[in-house]
């Protein structure tokens, strides 16, 4: 499991749903969680929590990523590869600390994932967790 701490910068509310738009030291994140400021009092602007997400969840990618809907990007070096015949373990440094990823080895193939080279770690918005 990947854990951040991070502040609440802004909150959209609509119906159940609340769209959290979120900073992780300098990387600004979003998350979506169904419940709202009434029903979940930590939905609070200003308020510290805890960014939780899991290693199967981050997408990774080489190259720009400009032109994609993913919203909630990691830009950094591969630290560490652990292989077997079928997934892959990645560790990233990025600027809010290290990532980790769980991939299919064939994908770390293909993209000719290495250590030390520049990659951008993704984690969908609805794959985001958020903790008090």
């Amino acid at each position: 499991m990947n854990i951040l701490k991070g502040i609440i910068e802004k909150l959209t509310i609509h119906g159940k749903l609340t769209l959290i738009n979120l900073k992780v030291k300098d990387v600004l994140m979003s998350a979506i969680v169904i419940d709202t400021p009434d029903t979940a009092p930590y939905l609070k602007t200003g308020n510290e929590i805890t960014v939780l997400f899991k290693e199967t969840e981050v997408i990774m990618a080489t190259g720009n990523t400009d032109q994609i809907s993913l919203r909630n990007k990691f830009y950094g070096t591969i630290d560490k590869i652990e292989t077997n015949e079928i997934l892959s373990k990645l560790t990233i440094n990025t600027s809010v600390g290290k990532i980790k990823s769980i991939i299919t080895t064939n994908a770390v193939n293909q993209l000719q994932l290495k250590k030390n080279i520049e990659v951008t770690a993704m984690v969908k918005t609805n794959e985001i967790m958020l903790s008090e």
